[in-house]
């Protein structure tokens, strides 16, 4: 018999930690079990929602499962729905498993709607996976995976869902539709000691330039009312030496990004301490682990530890939604503001870690002038990455049994995300949409950093900057456009002599964008408002070719002829006769700008 494991993933660079756990825990299980049994296959497919539903139908249809398990989330579920029914039509005796977070709570719904799937599985899905194949093997007549024939139909597989109905009333974390179509949603599933999960990944074959997901604790102690996450509030963690052994698994074959999947990766201080030592004493120098974790938490013993860290070691995610103190209580989250902030600052002088800062737009309680005083506080936190997202109303949330309350208006089909609310109406929706896109481009891209921080200053705050950026692109038609990096950075510069009118002023923003322009790479195709570097040639020639004779400033490009390190490396000479120094053999850790030498005076020269 053979079962499919199915992901369909937003992106080609991520990987499905679900279907990997699940394949492993359910042979480790069948293993103990009589190994008289008739034996199951089971394998994995990653897909990603890019691709054509066609192509998936395809590859699924070679493949001949008996079984298809889908991993259900709110990016995937409308593209999963449709394929199920596509696939039942061409593999009519193949059954159709459903499980993830975006069929758990409303199980029932999804058989109803569905009838091409035969059962769901709830929650954590390894026990329930396990039963489920054990159940089948008990059945099996002893005929080995792959059973649908050339037209779909297998000789038996029709009558199995229904002489397995009795088994399946055993199975807890299930729902499930007999032989008659009748429904029924089995007890819950106990929780697993995270300990007896064996490790998912058996090789990294196929990862080569994706990133890998990691646990190493399973719940949450909040409770936020927006989040599913609170609905297990039983934490559990596995035993640190395990964890010790997997993450020198991940150093070992020095994969690129671990990024744990931990809900608040810090709530236990022992735990977390634990792991950010043991990565930090066994660097490879080439690994990034992302931590998702509570900034408050963070006490004086744990920032000493992140302070010693290798620059690009680590990078953390921090989940602040909102600094309005009622719509805190209202959503039963439980921050200390003042200390949260302080961290964050404290870990922005280490210039050593990445911090990703979340914010969301349409909580109870924040209309648009509360939400731009907490997009205020957030910004001069000064993170690398602030992401600003919506509501998100999801199934099963306590935010959904408050829905009325709240007049939360929201999308029908997935994500599920606010339209309006009591304090927000859809054009202050629109609004906020516009001030987000701006802030993806011009700040969370990292490639406007120093002209930024500078035009902030133009505006009574940095919400005005980015919503005057956003209605400057709307009257020039400029949104809903594709914008080359090169076209983004002249947008900005006509929006800066848009409003910005000290023509002093405008010749230094001029600077600062060819600052910014050149920091990530030697562009060959310059921006039309960039000064004329003609003039400066031969000084900047000579420069380059005493550098080849007698490297002072350029470490690393020894052996190289000056005309080849004029190719390799870049220098610009500013308004005032400054010139700065481009190194891109030599990148910030971080970010992976070019290192930069300032020289004063140097076009001074001509």
């Amino acid at each position: 018999m053979k079962v499919l494991l199915a992901a369909v993933n937003a992106k080609y660079i991520h990987s499905n930690l679900g279907i990997y756990s699940l394949k492993r825990y359910a042979e480790e299980s069948l293993k103990q079990r009589d190994a008289r049994r008739p034996a199951i296959r089971i394998e994995l497919g990653e897909y990603t929602i890019n691709q054509t539903e066609e192509s998936i139908l395809q590859d699924i249809y070679r493949r001949r499962p008996d079984v298809v398990g889908f991993s259900c989330y709110i990016w995937n579920i409308v593209y999963i729905k449709s394929l199920v029914r596509d696939l039942k039509k061409v593999l009519p005796k193949t059954r159709i498993w459903l499980g993830g977070p975006e069929v758990s709570y409303n199980s029932r719904e999804i058989l109803e709607t569905l009838p091409e799937a035969q059962l769901v599985m709830r929650g954590e899905g390894e026990g329930a996976f396990a039963g489920l194949l054990a159940a089948e093997r008990g059945n099996d007549a002893g005929k080995s995976g792959g059973e649908a024939g050339k037209d779909g139909a297998g000789t038996e597989q029709g009558e199995k869902p229904i002489r397995l109905s009795p088994r399946l009333s055993d199975i807890p974390g299930i729902a499930w539709r007999d032989g008659e179509g009748n429904i029924t949603v089995n007890g819950p599933a106990p929780l697993l000691n995270l300990d007896e999960l064996p490790f998912p990944y058996e090789s990294l074959e196929g990862f080569e330039n994706r990133i890998l997901y990691y646990e190493s604790s399973r719940g949450c102690p909040f409770s936020c009312s927006y989040c599913l996450s609170s609905i297990d509030k039983t934490v559990r963690f596995r035993n640190i030496s395990l964890v010790k052994e997997e993450l020198s698994f991940f150093l070992n074959h020095r994969v690129s990004q671990v990024k744990f999947v931990d809900r608040t990766f810090n709530c236990k201080k022992s735990h977390a301490l634990a792991i950010w030592r043991f990565i930090s004493e066994n660097d490879n120098g080439i690994t990034n682990f992302h931590f998702e974790i509570a900034a408050d938490l963070l006490d004086n013993e744990m920032l000493s530890v992140l302070r010693e860290m290798r620059p690009g070691l680590i990078q953390l995610e921090i989940g602040v939604q909102t600094t309005n103190p009622d719509t805190i209580r209202e959503i039963r989250r439980r921050t200390d503001l003042k200390r949260l902030a302080e961290n964050v600052s404290s870990i922005h002088t280490f210039q050593n870690i990445h911090q990703h800062l979340d914010l969301i737009a349409g909580l109870p309680f924040e209309d648009l002038e509360r939400f731009k005083k907490s997009f205020n506080d957030v910004y001069r936190m000064q993170p690398e990455q602030l992401q600003l997202g919506f509501l998100k109303v999801l199934k099963g949330s306590a935010m959904e049994e408050r829905a009325s309350r709240y007049g939360l208006v929201f999308c029908f089909r997935p994500p599920y995300e606010v339209l309006a609310t009591r304090w927000l109406d859809y054009g202050d929706v629109l609004l906020l949409k516009g001030v987000e896109e701006m802030l993806e481009v011009y700040y969370n891209s990292g490639q406007f950093e120093n002209t930024m921080r500078a035009l902030s200053g133009e505006f009574e705050d940095p919400f005005s900057m980015y919503e005057s950026l956003s209605a400057w692109y709307e009257r020039e038609g400029l949104s809903g456009v594709s914008h080359s990096r090169l076209a983004r950075y002249e947008i900005l510069f006509r929006f800066i002599g848009a409003h910005v009118t000290d023509s002093h002023r405008r010749e230094e923003y001029r600077d600062r964008l060819a600052e910014d322009l050149y920091l990530r790479e030697n562009v060959k195709s310059r921006p039309s408002f960039l000064r004329d570097q003609t003039p400066y040639k031969e000084i900047v020639r000579a420069f380059f070719k005493k550098e080849a004779e007698s490297p002072r400033y350029l470490a690393g490009y020894e052996g190289y002829t000056a005309r080849q390190i004029i190719k390799m490396a870049h220098m610009e000479i500013l308004g005032d006769g400054a010139a700065l120094l481009f190194d891109y053999k030599n990148r910030d850790a971080r970010f992976g700008n070019a290192a930069v030498t300032y020289f004063e005076g140097m076009g001074k020269q001509v």
